[in-house]
């Protein structure tokens, strides 16, 4: 059976972006990259997707003393591939479908017979579309902005 435990931080450090990345995309995004991949593998569901709540904290200014800003819904899944792989998904909001997929991306990325695949077909045009919309955002509000400044009295 194969094992998913990541002991390496370099390797720790680019599933927490697979899963960022992932967990961001726009549903439909996910849903397309399953739909185009040639093959998909087998999985069962260890944990089918659930919605909850999770509590959301927050510091004043970035450094002050932790505290609790409220909750939001938030939805998980976890799956484990034929191969033995197991993945999770966590996504803000109410999406099953997107917290399922993203838990199988996340396991087909922890097996080495799909990872270059996965961060080929699914990853990497998933940034390149989150940048996208980054910038089209900051260019959507570059027209508005305000530059403001100080006159001085005349003496």
């Amino acid at each position: 059976m194969h094992t998913t435990h990541i002991c390496d931080v370099e390797e720790r450090k680019l599933r927490q972006g697979w899963m960022a990345t992932l967990a961001r995309a726009l549903p439909e995004e996910v849903e397309g990259a399953w739909e185009r991949l040639p093959e998909k593998p087998a999985y069962v569901f260890l944990r089918a997707p659930q919605v909850g709540l999770a509590m959301v904290r927050g510091r004043a200014g970035s450094t002050g003393e932790a505290f609790n800003l409220g909750e939001m819904t938030m939805t998980r899944a976890s799956v484990r591939l034929d191969c033995g792989a197991q993945g999770h998904g966590y996504v803000c909001g109410r999406r099953p479908r997107h917290a399922e997929l993203c838990a199988v991306f996340d396991a087909m990325a922890l097996t080495p017979v799909w990872r270059e695949e996965i961060l080929a077909r699914v990853i990497r045009p998933l940034e390149a579309s989150a940048l996208a919309r980054r910038e089209a955002r900051r260019s959507g509000t570059e027209g508005t902005r305000v530059e403001f400044f100080t006159m001085t009295r005349g003496e």
